[in-house]
């Protein structure tokens, strides 16, 4: 390949940003052109973690790890043999960005600021001559001499030997004409990681009355969507307009396709208590009955559940507030029980946070080599991150297959263009 070999990267994103710098870096006579639609590069990586960038998850087994993709699980199992979160680690560690892991085994730079990743990647394009051009959208490809002619919605046509399509995922299907008219296939586009909005409910009114719990936490609960076999077990947080946290986001992303059938009207059935089952839970209420007789039941609970979603249930069960637990009838008994265990909420709506935000769906996995991210239709024309039709759960997962994509592409055009 004659050193003129030019690579043209679309997506100022992580995995654009990963492909462009790697491939500059493993082959210096490489021009590499990325370009980003926008006026801002790596504007996810900016937010992600509360903008802190949750860069990746501790997860160090292939296996483990691709089981957290509820799309692609096994493309990107076999592309993590290739590169996996070991090595993101240490490519950042190696630039001087040092990682630290929390409880749930989320990983962050100890900086606690995404900027050390931002000025990271900007830094490594400066040092291999990545060139960027900002508000260039791509609207069409076709092939020529050199091998692609790439044109964008401004006018600008540019020619290269390569190409990286690392543009993100796309909310509506017709937004992937552009790549349809190559001749790949697009899985259908559906949100993914995404809050749940609770209806009136029995009160009729405009919020659900759990709402007005906003702000109490859940250490751990399920979450189960009726009907279905599907639930996830995690952190939970009540909102304003709903039901939040990991274990919510999760569930929406094992559940996208499902959901977005549903039109987003179904119901949650939640329990606050993950560490016994019914009949568990009556011995223990038998006991408390005995140990606890002249206590109030509003009172304090054994179960590690915030004083107020406590109170809220037993009220939602009908103990009144001066109710003891010896007087406890067996009709609010069997009902605080269904609550605690089997709580159901009618939900109506979804609300989408832009730092966690994921499309499900993009080009089919199956015509794209997971070993070299080439497509197995046009040769030279590769894709990295979110315009595949993998997406993760939420924990790094994402962020981990942006930078294996993307590095993928890199490694095999610089050792084709070589």
């Amino acid at each position: 390949m004659p050193d003129s070999a030019t690579l043209i990267v679309a997506g100022g994103g992580a995995a654009g940003f990963f492909c462009a710098v790697n491939a500059a870096r493993l082959n210096p006579s490489l021009k590499v052109i990325l370009l980003e639609k926008t006026d801002k590069l790596l504007s996810k990586v900016k937010v992600s973690g509360g903008g802190r960038c949750n860069l990746t998850q501790a997860c160090f087994d292939i296996a483990v790890m691709s089981k957290s993709y509820p799309r692609g699980g096994s493309f990107v199992k076999k592309a993590f043999h290739r590169f996996f979160t070991t090595d993101t680690i240490a490519w950042f560690k190696e630039r001087g960005v040092a990682t630290k892991t929390e409880k749930d085994g989320r990983m962050f730079p100890v900086t606690d600021s995404s900027q050390s990743i931002i000025d990271c990647l900007l830094k490594e394009a400066g040092r291999y001559g990545v060139e960027i051009i900002l508000k260039q959208e791509l609207c069409g490809i076709s092939r020529s001499d050199a091998g692609f002619q790439v044109q964008c919605t401004n006018g600008k046509i540019y020619e290269s030997t390569y190409l990286c399509i690392a543009a993100g995922g796309y909310p509506k299907s017709a937004m992937f004409n552009w790549l349809t008219a190559t001749g790949h296939t697009i899985a259908e586009p559906v949100p993914s990681l995404f809050t749940f909005n609770l209806t009136g409910g029995m009160t009729g009114t405009k919020g659900h009355p759990l709402t007005a719990l906003m702000g109490v936490s859940i250490t751990n609960a399920r979450v189960k969507i009726m009907g279905t076999k599907l639930e996830t077990e995690g952190p939970l947080l009540i909102t304003h307009w709903g039901l939040s946290g990991p274990a919510v986001l999760r569930l929406s992303a094992w559940a996208a396709r499902e959901l977005k059938e549903k039109q987003y009207v179904f119901t949650a059935q939640v329990s606050w208590i993950t560490g016994m089952n019914e009949i568990e839970l009556r011995e223990e209420f038998q006991q408390n009955r005995i140990l606890h007789a002249a206590q109030k039941i509003t009172g304090k609970n054994s179960y590690g559940l915030a004083s107020r979603l406590w109170e809220f249930l037993a009220l939602q069960s009908g103990v009144t507030p001066s109710m003891r637990w010896a007087d406890l009838p067996a009709a609010v008994q069997n009902k605080l029980i269904r609550n605690l265990l089997f709580y159901e909420c009618p939900v109506k709506g979804k609300t989408t946070f832009k730092e966690e935000f994921v499309t499900a769906g993009g080009i089919q996995l199956s015509e794209v080599d997971p070993q070299t991210m080439m497509s197995r239709k046009i040769p030279g024309l590769f894709f990295a991150g979110e315009v595949l039709d993998a997406d993760g759960i939420t924990g790094g997962y994402n962020f981990q297959h942006a930078w294996t994509s993307g590095w993928i592409a890199a490694d095999t055009i610089a050792a084709m263009s070589r």
